[in-house]
C-alpha cells in the first residue's frame, strides 16, 4: 500500500509566545531545510528502463501502457502530438540529456490535458510541456487527478493552464526547480500557470513564474502550503491577476520568495489570502518571512490582502523581515507585523540589486 506523508507541524500562534519574530524565523528555516516527507509507492521489484521517442523508441502512450509500477520511461527525443495517461504507481517519466519537449500540436487526452496523472508516487522530470488546448478552453499541460506527484526541472509554456489539479485531501504535489510562463491570450478565459485544488499538501520550491494573462501565476486551495525560494514575476508585458493567491486560506509558510507585479495587472494585490473563504471552513495560519514584494502598478495597490472578514476571527497572519517596494499599502495590521518589515515606496538601487532580477533573466518567455 502507498505510504501517506504526515502533516507538517506548525509552530504556535504569535500570541502563545513572546511577541518576537525569532520563533517564526527559526521554524521557517527548519522547514525549508527538510521538513517535507513526500509519499511514494511501495514497490516489490526494481524498475525497468523503457525508451520512448528518438530512433527506435516507442510512442509515449505505448511506453506508458507497457510500464509496470516502479518503471522509468525515458524520452530520447522531442515529441509532437503525443498525449498519455499515467495510472500505475511509482512511474518516473523523464527526459534524457537535454530537456525534452512534449508539444500538444492540437491533441489532448480525455479532453483535459497533454498528460493526465492518476497514480501514487509519480515523478516527472526534465520535460518541457507546451501548447495545451482543449474544446472547453480549460486544458492543462498536466491534469493531476489523484495520488502524489513530484515535478523536477520541468517547464510549462503556452498552456491554457500549466498544471491543474483535482480537489482531494489525500493528494500531495511537490514542484521543484520548474518554470511556468507565456500564458496564451485567449479572450474570455483565465489561464492560471499553476492551479492547485483543495489537496492535502503543496510544496513549491526554487521555481519561476512569469508572463501571465488574466489568470494567476500561482493559485492554491491546498490545506497545507510550503512555498520557498521562488520567483513570481509577471515581467514586462505580463497581464496576470494575482501573483499568488490562496483563495480558501489554509496553513501556509511563504518564505524567501521574490514576488513582482507588472503595470498591466488586472488586480491591485500581489498576494491574496481568503478571497473565496467561508468563515472557519479551513483553519488558516499564514506566515510570511524574508520575501521581497515589488509593485510596478497603481498607488491603490495592496501588497498583501488578508480577507479577515471572510476567513473568520480565528485566522492568523504573521509577517517578519519582508521587503515591500513600490507604491501602495503593505496591508499588514499591527498584530500581524512581527517586526523587520520595510516599505520602500519607490523602486531604487536596493530593488535592482535583488536576487529576483537575476532569476528573471533566466525566465523564458
Amino acid at each position: 500500500m502507498p505510504t501517506i506523508a504526515q502533516p507538517i507541524h506548525h509552530p504556535p500562534f504569535a500570541e502563545d509566545t513572546p511577541r518576537d519574530r525569532r520563533h517564526l524565523l527559526r521554524w521557517a528555516a527548519a522547514v525549508s531545510v527538510g521538513a517535507s516527507c513526500w509519499p511514494h509507492a511501495a514497490l516489490a521489484r526494481p524498475g525497468r528502463l523503457i525508451r520512448a521517442g528518438g530512433a527506435g523508441g516507442d510512442s509515449l502512450a505505448q511506453a506508458l501502457r507497457q510500464a509496470a509500477p516502479g518503471d522509468i520511461v525515458e524520452l530520447h527525443g522531442d515529441l509532437s502530438g503525443e498525449v498519455a495517461v499515467i495510472e500505475q504507481p511509482g512511474i518516473t517519466l523523464r527526459g534524457s540529456g537535454a530537456r525534452r519537449v512534449l508539444h500538444a500540436a492540437g491533441r489532448h487526452v480525455e479532453g483535459k490535458a497533454i498528460l493526465v496523472v492518476r497514480a501514487q508516487g509519480t515523478v516527472v522530470e526534465n520535460l518541457e510541456i507546451r501548447g495545451a488546448r482543449v474544446p472547453s478552453g480549460n486544458g492543462a499541460g498536466i491534469r493531476f487527478e489523484s495520488g502524489s506527484l513530484k515535478l523536477r526541472r520541468c517547464a510549462f509554456f503556452d498552456n491554457e493552464n500549466g498544471l491543474l489539479s483535482a480537489n482531494r485531501r489525500d493528494m500531495q504535489l511537490h514542484v521543484d526547480d520548474c518554470e511556468f510562463g507565456n500564458s496564451p491570450r485567449h479572450a474570455g478565459l483565465l489561464h492560471h500557470q499553476l492551479y492547485v485544488g483543495a489537496i492535502g499538501r503543496l510544496e513549491v520550491s526554487r521555481s519561476r513564474f512569469g508572463g501571465g494573462f488574466r489568470g494567476h501565476l500561482l493559485k492554491s486551495r491546498a490545506l497545507d502550503n510550503l512555498l520557498w525560494s521562488n520567483c513570481l514575476n509577471d515581467g514586462e508585458g505580463g497581464m496576470a491577476s494575482y501573483e499568488l493567491e490562496l483563495p480558501n486560506g489554509g496553513v501556509a509558510t511563504i518564505l524567501g520568495n521574490y514576488i513582482a507585479q507588472s503595470a498591466g495587472t488586472g488586480n491591485p494585490a500581489l498576494l491574496s489570502i481568503g478571497a473565496e473563504a467561508q468563515p472557519g471552513a479551513v483553519p488558516t495560519t499564514v506566515r510570511l518571512a524574508h520575501n521581497t514584494f515589488i509593485q510596478n502598478g497603481t498607488a491603490q495597490a495592496r501588497f498583501v490582502h488578508f480577507w479577515q472578514e471572510k476567513l473568520g476571527p480565528q485566522a492568523r497572519l504573521e509577517a517578519a523581515d519582508n521587503l515591500f517596494i513600490g507604491p501602495g499599502q503593505i496591508g499588514l495590521l499591527e498584530a500581524q507585523d512581527l517586526g523587520g518589515n520595510r516599505h520602500q515606496p519607490a523602486r531604487g538601487p536596493l530593488a535592482l540589486r535583488g536576487a529576483g532580477d537575476r532569476w528573471l533573466q533566466s525566465l523564458r518567455r
